[in-house]
């Protein structure tokens, strides 16, 4: 049986849900993965009747729910705090700005989601993390091994106390390996395990995009963490095979500028190998959702949150049951 095709919403957090809703079901989509920003999934109105409400919600719409997502509020819980964040939190996260108490109260909601995430049904909740040492990523001035490593203990020291709160609950958290995070690549993502000391409760939400114009191996990367791959965000992003004006870096550039190295795309229109993601996957037996996070500047959204899902419908299929050799056995 293939597996659900779902659509994330962040991307359409200016509608509301149900319109979103009615969309998703027109453009063909199993299931949502929750934003919880806009009206999608509202962490501080969530108990127990809201939850069914929006389970009855989706029901209406012959939609399903495998996972929320809460990347806004997650990227503030071990980062370094500026003016940028209080475009992204709600108001009683962000409070008076101190960057202490905005990495707090961001951990204090952060568990709250998990709760409510539990109350809604699902045991996946993604996001990001955040991190104090992004700003260290390229080493000039000479950046030391104890300034990194001193970053991922403080990582863990604030996420752990959140993922022991996940396993009480059941719930686990699905890291978007992603740059800006503490975990951007395989080196880094193996490097946030362990300083977690592997906690059960910690995964990853798999996005092929991010590691792609990187030059990261994606395909190993399931490989790599096949017990830690919690769910899948299908998501392309094509990149330039000559020389540009804005490298991986993005030059201060806006999405869509000419001149840049890369962009994400519709899917099936970038150079994510997504047949070998599929392969991958059925080795290390995911069956959770195919959940699409759609971005492409150049392209209408509606156009391209149709054409994806059927792109990843057509492109998903179910491991092989049969060993061929065995036809030849005596």
């Amino acid at each position: 049986m293939k597996r659900p095709v779902t659509l994330f919403t962040g991307q359409w957090a200016d509608l509301p849900l149900e319109a979103l809703c009615e969309k998703a079901r027109s453009f063909g989509y199993d299931g949502l993965e929750l934003a919880c920003w806009g009206d999608h999934f509202e962490v501080d109105k969530a108990d127990k009747q809201y939850c069914k409400d929006k389970r009855a919600l989706l029901e209406k719409y012959g939609l399903q729910v495998f996972a929320i997502s809460t990347h806004l509020v997650g990227q503030a819980v071990s980062d370094r705090i500026d003016e940028r964040h209080k475009s992204i939190l709600p108001d009683y996260i962000w409070g008076d700005g101190d960057p202490e108490g905005v990495r707090q109260r961001a951990a204090e909601e952060i568990i709250r989601t998990g709760e409510a995430a539990a109350r809604l049904g699902v045991s996946v909740v993604n996001g990001f993390t955040g991190s104090p040492i992004w700003h260290l990523l390229y080493g000039f001035p000479p950046v030391s091994t104890d300034m990194i490593e001193a970053g991922f203990e403080e990582f863990a020291s604030r996420w752990k106390p959140i993922l022991d709160e996940y396993q009480k609950l059941g719930v686990r958290f699905g890291l978007e390996v992603h740059p800006t995070e503490i975990a951007f690549d395989i080196a880094s993502a193996r490097k946030a395990l362990a300083a977690l000391d592997n906690h059960p409760a910690f995964g990853f939400n798999y996005d092929p995009s991010h590691l792609g114009y990187q030059g990261v191996d994606y395909v190993s990367f399931i490989h790599t963490f096949s017990d830690r791959i919690f769910h899948v965000h299908m998501k392309d992003v094509g990149w330039s095979d000559i020389p540009v004006e804005a490298g991986v870096f993005g030059g201060h550039t806006e999405f869509g500028a000419p001149g840049r190295f890369w962009d994400f795309r519709s899917l099936g229109r970038g150079k994510i190998q997504f047949e070998e993601i599929i392969r991958a996957l059925n080795r290390i037996g995911y069956r959770g959702p195919l959940s699409v996070e759609w971005e492409d500047s150049g392209m209408d959204r509606e156009h391209g949150a149709t054409e994806a899902c059927t792109f990843v419908k057509k492109i998903d299929f179910p491991p092989s049951e049969i060993d061929f050799d065995a036809a030849f056995e005596e």
